[in-house]
C-alpha cells in the first residue's frame, strides 16, 4: 500500500486520489462507495466468481469491469452467463492488448444480497 500512496504523490497523478485499505466485501457497502464509479479494475485478485462479487457494488449501472485474464486464449468456461447475470453483470468478451482482459458491463443494479459477508464469495463462489 505504500507504493500506491507513493504513487498518488508523482507528478500527474490523479487529484484527490485515496488508497483504502480493507475487504472489498466491507468496502462495497460504504455509502460513498456503492455504486460511485465508471470504472473497476482488477489484477490477481482472485477467480473470477469472487472478482466479479466482490466488485460489482462499486460500478455505476452502465459502468465496466476489467478484469486480468491468464494468458491463455484457449479458455472460454471462466465466465458464467447466469452467475454473472445474478450480480447485474454481462460479459462482452475478452481482448488482448499485450495482456488479456475480460470486459464486463454492469447492465442493472445489483441486488442488496451482494456482495455476501467477508469470505463467502471465496468459500462459495457464485460459478
Amino acid at each position: 500500500m505504500v507504493f500506491l500512496r507513493e504513487v498518488l504523490e508523482w507528478e500527474g497523478a490523479p487529484q484527490g486520489g485515496e488508497v483504502l485499505t480493507a475487504r472489498a466485501e466491507d468496502l462495497a457497502w460504504d455509502p460513498d462507495l456503492d455504486s460511485a464509479f465508471d470504472l473497476v479494475t482488477a489484477r490477481s485478485f482472485g477467480p473470477p466468481a469472487v472478482t466479479a462479487e466482490c466488485g460489482v457494488r462499486f460500478l455505476k449501472v452502465g459502468g465496466m469491469m476489467v478484469i486480468s485474464e491468464p494468458p491463455d486464449d484457449s479458455e472460454t468456461g471462466r465466465w458464467s452467463k447466469e452467475g454473472l447475470a445474478k450480480l447485474g453483470l454481462e460479459a462482452k468478451g475478452r481482448v488482448r492488448h499485450g495482456s488479456a482482459y475480460q470486459i464486463l458491463i454492469k447492465t442493472k443494479a445489483t441486488l442488496s444480497s451482494y456482495p455476501r459477508e467477508v469470505g463467502v464469495p471465496g468459500k462459495k463462489p457464485l460459478f
